[in-house]
């Protein structure tokens, strides 16, 4: 059923709005409809294989009144240069959302992407992109395939260059600061030239910090070019607080060596090049840092892309041919072998074979294929050859329906508070006020120039952003560290920053709680054989064969100590099991249907095997010399780690559910067996996603815990997605927090170190503007009015660096943090 809605044309009353739903909802097809006067809306529930809009219009034009198919709105995808924090994304989307005909805006930072929903008979795309440009930043679209390409070129470039510039910084930062601050450590070793001694050559002593001070200047040209922009155009953010705070040190610097050349050597203890110096650099380091995290994230595209092959082998006119990917059609015949990767979805039409699905479900188990059975593009066909009719293609297959889902996660806005930023807005402009209405005070209060000069830096400098901008990025880096010596690598601050609000963990069963592979759990004997003998010949005979089960009945057989024969003849039977000879004994080893086809009568086995079957177990009868001998079980196998962890998760007041591809029995069975009461079964890949949103829309913090490709849209939806570590490469690089040791426990150890992190922080912020809610006044001159002290830059600038002392101090207390 397809529900739309259409405008209605010449209603007047009430009555007109009945007597259309009246005539509508007699149509064959038409399941409801409903008429709303004040909107003038018809919406209809309907089943397009009955009902077209001709005939729909036809009807309400019969009724007297006209219709007209609803303008479907448009999305657009643009690409956003010049972004640099949550304050640049929120300006884009507020410049869009102004436009009339923009149903939604959303602009997300880490991808740098901005997806927008519009009206076209209202606003077109160029002018949405010329409002972007309005208001500071670059716009490109999307398209495709292409676009993919630019965005990793542009990713890569722009990183080379953060890096090139970064470096040049530090190169030149090292030495400013040793200069600047050598004579304040006399005796202690740190030696200067005597030509710039700044007693005996004050003005070389400026000179050389000066010219050591414009090349990290001009490496961080970006802050001041995009800080002063926004704050032009009244939305300041962390840019703006760094070119504001090390531009005002840099100026006054100027001006002191200016001074020092007049004569004023005094002006030498008035010197904050290296404050400007390192504060850029630092900086720098920073958003280079974050840069390199935020870009794992679309690696994940390229990998999903790299799971499928770029050729197929099809038959046409009882030839076959190889063909490009992309010339696949709907209704072609596709030839699989085995081991190959079937390249698009289908139905199978020949051939009886088992397909690896893991990749897509997460099941560790092959699924049996035969004729009439569906195919899923990306998995690997097992030991059977196989032909099937190819169904969907391109843009239209599961694989390419996941990397989609990826994509767009990835656009959508993440709920992610940036403290400093939302503070900047407000404290940049207070603090310039204030500079600006204290010089200029002072000024009609008769002081000279360098008073007011004085005043002026003053309050800039003590507002500088050291503190702030160290307050979140120093604990990040702390946190983050400790959490890699635990096993827990964090990707930035954002993800850290989420984290500490989950209220709900979603864990993938396969290769997250279990280990991912089946194992031998049960072993029934029937004829009076004894478990070991029926082991060992089991065994010897599956000695040859791949099947999961096999190799964890062979694993179980080795576990005991029992020395395996090579089995003297082998035969396989896909999708239902083997024979062998083993010591002269006819084996069969496989599933009901191969018992049957060689009339092995499996009744003694019955009641054994809905018990197995009801706790999840895979199940394979054993016969010998034409008699049932033994029923084996296997099963994915719970880790260890897997109780305790939840355990530890109820603790913390998370509330913990378990996903799964999984039929409901097995998947009970493992959420009882470790501890959880809500279990998300039969899950398909795509719908992973869709689950974790649905618990997003009732409010909560979710936090997705997977290892496999399928995994990954519901990682990218997640708030948090975290991956283990030891899982596939694509769960890993779309995951925000990975779990290198594949334990469990490492999930609650995450959101205890971000919550430790997050109050780090706080306290951190708390700290810096303290030093600033005492400092300004001082700076201002309001004590000094008073009668009390003039502060002057240099104590300004001792204010600030002891400021930034006990913040980055307090954020290495978490080098102490310990798991419970």
């Amino acid at each position: 059923m397809k529900e739309k809605s259409y405008t209605v044309t010449g209603m007047t009353c009430a009555s007109c709005a009945a007597h259309v739903a009246r005539a509508v909802s007699k149509l064959e097809g038409v399941e409801a409809s409903d008429v709303n006067l004040a909107t003038e809306k018809l919406s209809v529930r309907f089943d397009e294989g009955k009902l077209d809009f001709g005939k729909l219009k036809k009807t309400v034009e019969d009724a007297g009144y006209g219709l007209l198919e609803e303008q479907r709105a448009k999305t657009a995808e643009i690409l956003i240069e010049g972004m640099s924090c949550a304050a640049c994304s929120a300006a884009a989307e507020r410049a869009v959302n102004k436009l009339s005909g923009v149903k939604s805006a959303q602009v997300n930072l880490a991808t740098g992407r901005g997806r927008f929903e519009y009206d076209p008979s209202e606003v077109k795309l160029a002018e949405i992109k010329a409002a972007i440009e309005k208001a500071g930043y670059v716009p490109r679209e999307i398209e495709g395939e292409r676009a993919r390409d630019f965005e990793r070129e542009r990713r890569e470039t722009e990183m080379r260059s953060m890096k090139n510039r970064l470096v040049a910084a530090i190169i030149f930062a090292v030495p400013e600061l040793y200069i600047a601050m050598s004579h304040m450590f006399p005796g202690i070793g740190l030696p200067l030239p005597g030509f710039m001694d700044h007693h005996r050559f004050p003005l070389v002593f400026a000179m050389v910090q000066f010219i050591l001070t414009v090349p990290i200047v001009t490496a961080g040209s970006r802050f001041y070019a995009r800080g002063f922009k926004t704050l032009l155009k009244g939305a300041p953010n962390m840019d703006t607080l760094v070119a504001v705070g090390t531009g005002s040190a840099f100026l006054y610097s100027i001006f002191a060596t200016v001074m020092i050349y007049t004569g004023r050597h005094e002006f030498v203890r008035s010197l904050y090049f290296e404050s400007a110096a390192v504060v850029v650099t630092l900086v720098m380091l920073g958003k280079y840092l974050e840069a390199v995290s935020r870009g794992k994230t679309s690696e994940a595209i390229r990998k999903l892309m790299q799971l499928r092959p770029s050729s197929a082998v099809i038959e046409k006119n009882g030839m076959e041919l190889e063909v490009p990917l992309d010339e696949i059609s709907a209704g072609d015949i596709v030839i699989v072998r085995p081991g190959s990767a079937f390249p698009v979805d289908g139905t199978v039409t020949e051939g009886i074979s088992t397909a690896d699905e893991s990749m897509l479900t997460g099941e560790s188990l092959p699924v049996e294929k035969h004729p009439g059975s569906f195919v899923t593009g990306g998995s690997i066909n097992g030991e059977g050859f196989v032909k099937f009719r190819a169904t969907r293609v391109g843009e239209d297959t599961a694989l390419s329906k996941i990397i989609k889902l990826v994509e767009d996660a990835q656009g959508k806005k993440a709920p992610i508070a940036k403290l400093a930023d939302v503070v900047s807005g407000y404290f940049v402009p207070v603090v310039i006020a204030i500079a600006v209405l204290s010089a200029v005070g002072w000024a009609l209060a008769g002081k000279d120039f360098n008073f007011v000069l004085t005043v002026f830096v003053s309050v800039l400098v003590i507002a500088c952003p050291c503190a702030l901008g160290l307050a979140t990025p120093t604990a990040i880096m702390v946190g983050t560290g400790k959490g890699a010596e635990l096993g827990v690598l964090i990707k930035g601050g954002e993800a850290l920053e989420t984290t500490h609000n989950i209220d709900t963990v979603v864990l993938d069963k396969t290769g997250t709680i279990t280990e991912g592979k089946p194992r031998l759990t049960d072993i029934k004997t029937y004829g009076g054989i004894s478990e070991e003998e029926a082991l060992f010949l089991s065994a010897s005979a599956e000695k040859g064969s791949e099947h999961p089960i096999a190799r964890a009945i062979a694993e179980g057989a080795e576990e005991r100590g029992l020395e395996l024969k090579k089995p003297e003849s082998f035969r396989a039977f896909p999708g239902r099991g083997i024979e062998a000879v083993v010591l002269g004994k006819r084996i069969l080893a496989g599933n009901i249907k191969l018992m049957d086809e060689n009339g092995i009568d499996t009744a003694l086995a019955r009641n054994d095997a809905e018990k197995l079957t009801s706790s999840g177990r895979t199940l394979m009868y054993i016969a010998i010399n034409g008699q049932l001998s033994a029923l084996t079980a296997a099963a994915d196998t719970v880790k260890e780690s897997s109780r305790e962890a939840v355990a530890k998760l109820k603790r913390l007041g998370v509330e913990v559910y378990m996903i799964t591809g999984d039929n409901k029995n097995t998947a009970e069975a493992i959420a009882r067996e470790v501890g959880i009461e809500n279990v998300l079964s039969d899950v398909l890949p795509q719908d992973k996603a869709g689950k974790v949103k649905e618990l997003q829309n009732l409010g909560r913090k979710v936090a997705m815990v997977g290892d496999g490709i399928n995994d990954a849209p519901a990682l990218v939806q997640a708030d948090v997605g975290m991956a283990i570590g030891t899982g596939t490469d694509v769960a890993v690089e779309s995951a925000d927090v990975v779990l290198m040791k594949g334990d469990l426990n490492e999930v609650p150890t995450a959101i205890m170190l971000s919550r430790a992190t997050i109050r780090n922080i706080r306290q951190n912020l708390f700290w810096a503007f303290i030093y600033n809610t005492i400092g300004i006044p001082f700076a201002a001159g309001l004590v000094y009015l008073l009668g009390g002290p003039m502060l002057s830059p240099i104590f300004a600038g001792a204010a600030m660096a002891f400021s930034s002392v006990s913040v980055v101090s307090n954020a290495l207390r978490l080098k102490g943090f310990k798991v419970k």
